[in-house]
């Protein structure tokens, strides 16, 4: 198994009042304040005081509108700090002891996924560990991407990465590309929403030929890489900590994927067996 990664990032300090951040949140969950007002508990008046500046609010009431709002903890932080509170939810390394628990727990987790392919990532899709069937995947990729701290959309899209190797190449990058529009319209992220960019402006590869039009012969997007051992096909599941109150367990995932055939299953076993 793939060893444990730091991805702990430092708390910058917001530059803007908390007011201005507050209905940027708002907007960006398409809510009126009215709607806030209302799920909040809170009067219409205040909650126009608190977003122009007119008045701060409390703590409590800071928590409730977040709470509302969905806002992820790591800019819950930064909403406190910008009404001039400390900051509530740590974020720890995986390497804290603290967080054994939970690591074991991820540990637990991707062991008993094998012989299929499962890898946790961090918020900004940073493979962070994987099982012993995810090496004979990713080893289909140049060297370089796999150097250092290893982006599973990069390693995936890129024209050195699996892009080669993938054949519903247009499927499956369009699948990707609504998750992380998806996961930057909720967060804000600015980082995630360069790696976005990033991600668009790869080319297709030879092999893709122009995206299809017909329907999809399928429940799900399947992720079909063409290996040595054929043309394995998955579908995938992702798994989240529930009620998590560390910034870095609310931001670590699990990609699970499972066989979407007896042939990829036959394979996968053989694979991980040798």
């Amino acid at each position: 198994m793939i060893g444990f990664m730091n991805s702990t990032l430092a708390h910058a300090a917001p530059r803007l009042p908390v007011g201005v951040l507050l209905r940027e949140w708002r907007q960006r969950r398409r809510m009126s304040q009215l709607d806030l007002a209302g799920e909040a508990e809170v009067s219409t008046r205040h909650l126009s005081f608190v977003e122009s500046g007119r008045s701060v609010p409390s703590r409590e009431m800071l928590m409730r509108l977040a709470e509302q709002l969905d806002v992820p903890l790591r800019e819950r932080n930064t909403l406190l700090v910008a009404a001039g509170y400390a900051p509530l939810y740590r974020e720890r390394s995986l390497a804290d002891p603290q967080l054994s628990a939970a690591r074991r727990a991820v540990e637990l987790v991707l062991k008993g996924h094998e012989p299929y392919p499962a890898l946790a990532v961090d918020r900004h899709w940073t493979m962070v560990s994987a099982n012993a069937a995810v090496g004979p995947l990713v080893a289909l990729a140049d060297p370089s991407l796999l150097e250092g701290p290893v982006n599973v959309l990069r390693l995936s899209l890129h024209p050195k990465g699996l892009a080669h190797a993938i054949v519903n190449w247009h499927e499956w990058r369009a699948h990707l590309l609504a998750r992380v529009r998806r996961q930057v319209e909720v967060s804000a992220d600015a980082t995630l929403g360069a790696l976005l960019l990033e991600l668009e402006a790869y080319p297709a590869p030879a092999h893709a030929g122009p995206p299809g039009h017909g329907e999809i012969d399928a429940v799900v997007v399947p992720f079909q890489l063409r290996t040595p051992s054929g043309v394995l096909s998955f579908f995938s599941t992702t798994t989240v900590f529930g009620t998590p109150v560390d910034i870095t367990l609310s931001e670590l995932a699990i990609e699970a994927f499972f066989p979407a055939d007896s042939q990829t299953a036959d394979a996968l076993r053989l694979i991980v067996g040798a």
